[in-house]
């Protein structure tokens, strides 16, 4: 099981912060981040360059957002807005060559800028990981005909935007949302599948590891939660020494 970091920003600091703090996989929040194309690239170029795992959670379900975040040598790629089964199938196979699926042939970063070998095809599409999100009532649903496809390596759990889709006012990790993470998690203990978990908090590390098949990964740290963490401990310690009260602009 890997512990693994989230960015929204490619802060280059940050990541070698992270590297030094021993963190090597960082997800990209590409989907509410400020990645646009050209950061993107030189951003995973750098994170790759020292070392570390990157897990590209795209902008959308398309095939275009899936292989450009590829092509920059990503990981793996974590698909949002996966409606169903169906919606599944269509949008996975950008995510592996074929005949397994359509991903198009590009040179660059993930061949080394050179000619792939004869096995490179077959071993991308094994080294590769695709994880649709599951963050709708329908992907839920639909959870163990999705886990089906030869293109689905696993599930991301969204947590809170599947609270949202299932009616729920808000994701407080209640009763209903720890039954519908623990349905993914048997789900993809059935499939022989991999499922991860974003653990903000330390009750759903636990619950998440407490699963009969642990998550894959753990995604732990949001990048503005840490920064915020930062100024509030800097804050409360400031106040300790006297310097309390909130300075006005």
């Amino acid at each position: 099981m890997q512990i693994v970091t989230w960015m929204s920003t490619p802060h280059f600091q940050h990541a070698e912060i992270a590297r030094e703090c021993g963190f090597v996989h960082l997800v990209l929040d590409i989907e509410h981040g400020t990645f646009d194309l050209d950061s993107l690239d030189r951003f995973i170029g750098f994170v790759k360059a020292i070392g570390m795992a990157v897990h590209a959670k795209v902008l959308g379900p398309s095939t275009e957002a899936i292989q450009q975040a590829l092509d920059f040598g990503a990981d793996s790629v974590i698909i949002p807005h996966v409606l169903d089964a169906a919606h599944a199938a269509t949008v996975c196979v950008a995510a592996k060559y074929p005949p397994l699926g359509r991903r198009s042939f590009a040179a660059g970063r993930s061949m080394t800028y050179g000619r792939q070998p004869d096995d490179f095809f077959p071993a991308e599409n094994r080294r590769v990981r695709c994880w649709p999100m599951c963050e709708t009532a329908q992907a839920l649903a639909d959870i163990e005909a999705i886990l089906k496809l030869p293109t689905v390596d696993g599930i991301f759990m969204g947590p809170s935007d599947l609270a949202l889709s299932r009616g729920r006012p808000n994701y407080d990790f209640t009763d209903a949302d720890r039954a519908d993470i623990a349905k993914v998690a048997q789900a993809c203990a059935a499939a022989g599948k991999e499922w991860v978990m974003p653990g903000w908090r330390a009750d759903e590390r636990a619950f998440a590891m407490a699963q009969a098949r642990p998550p894959a990964m753990l995604v732990v740290g949001p990048q503005y939660g840490i920064i915020r963490a930062g100024f509030e401990g800097l804050r409360a310690t400031l106040e300790q020494e006297g310097l309390g009260g909130r300075p006005t602009p």
